[in-house]
């Protein structure tokens, strides 16, 4: 019984509490010290489906390309999200669609602070959190060249940063939002780039990644706006009250603070479309520089085609290995035979 009570503090999501409802009662979690354990957990399970895509599915198909060390790296890293994504997509939107939170958008603000939560939106969290903290390791593991390693550690970063604020600040639903966008934009650029890699003519994911991360940008901020802006000044005032796990709430009650985030909000989202927009144009210049040397290249080919041609009317053709002129006699001068 020891055993299994250490067992169940790993593998399952601790501080559950018994909320009464119409119906009866209803068993929700908030968050604890005792999340980290969890989390530890995780991070090795991660660990390990990490080793088995890489094993089983990335290097077969890195076996076939024969790619470039730095093309490699770019495959690997690309198909390990490939996957990570796909998964954390289905997994957010059934939890979105369960939990009512897109048929009921009032529900993201609605009777907040969402210090309760239930067991697969708290478990969602911990493997999410589970998943960006094991990629720190995973640069060692992989071998990540040390030119990519900063821009990997400020997507971790970011990533932790955004999921651990919203699960303190007892933001998740919105949280949930904002990753299944995240993510759906994220899957298909990283889908783009495996498809270049194996045809490098190919690029019309990338094209479809465009649409879709600038429709989700659109809607990220309107949903930061809505909620933060509008939806939860609305809501009655929460003190601080640490003993019902209500720690951060009476911030949001400060227009200040909440105009803070907003604007932080804002100069981030900006960041990133001028990042994406900076992308796009140089995705097109090079597409057009391209188009223009192969109109060179034909150009010049077609010339000397041309002069080839006119060298040919000058100076005769070749036919069974004789030079004839042009009207089918030979240019040589026939010898007389003596009479």
């Amino acid at each position: 019984q020891v055993t299994a009570k250490t067992a169940f503090l790993f593998i399952l999501p601790q501080y559950n509490v018994s909320v009464p409802t119409a119906d009866g009662e209803l068993v929700q979690y908030h968050y604890g010290l005792k999340d980290l354990v969890t989390i530890l957990f995780y991070i090795f399970i991660a660990i390990i489906l990490h080793a088995v895509v890489q094993e089983y599915a990335l290097d077969k198909i890195n076996r076939r390309l024969h790619l470039s060390k730095v093309k490699h790296s770019k495959f690997n890293e690309s198909g390990q999200l490939v996957a990570f994504h796909l998964t954390s997509v289905i997994w957010c939107l059934y939890v979105v669609v369960t939990e009512g939170y897109i048929s009921n958008p009032r529900s993201l603000w609605e009777n907040y602070p969402h210090v309760y939560l239930p067991y697969q939106v708290k478990f969602f969290y911990l493997c999410q959190l589970a998943y960006w903290l094991h990629a720190l390791p995973e640069l060692y593991f992989q071998k990540v060249r040390k030119e990519e390693i900063p821009r990997q550690l400020r997507c971790i970063a970011l990533y932790l940063l955004h999921i651990a604020g919203a699960y303190l600040l007892n933001l998740t639903r919105l949280g949930l939002i904002l990753l299944l966008l995240q993510y759906l934009a994220e899957f298909f650029f990283h889908m783009a780039r495996l498809v270049y890699f194996t045809d490098e003519n190919n690029e019309k994911l990338f094209n479809v990644w465009a649409v879709v991360f600038v429709v989700t940008r659109l809607f990220t901020l309107t949903l930061y706006i809505l909620v933060i802006g509008f939806g939860l000044p609305r809501v009655e005032s929460q003190a601080l009250d640490p003993e019902r796990g209500n720690l951060f709430s009476f911030l949001f009650n400060n227009i200040l603070f909440r105009m803070s985030v907003l604007l932080l909000v804002c100069l981030f989202q900006a960041s990133v479309m001028w990042r994406f927009i900076h992308f796009q144009l140089r995705r097109w210049r090079e597409y057009w520089n391209e188009q223009s040397s192969r109109k060179r290249a034909a150009a010049a080919t077609a010339g000397t085609k041309q002069q080839t041609k006119l060298l040919k009317r000058d100076s005769g053709y070749h036919e069974n290995g004789v030079v004839k002129a042009e009207n089918g006699t030979s240019p040589r001068t026939k010898k007389l035979k003596s009479p």
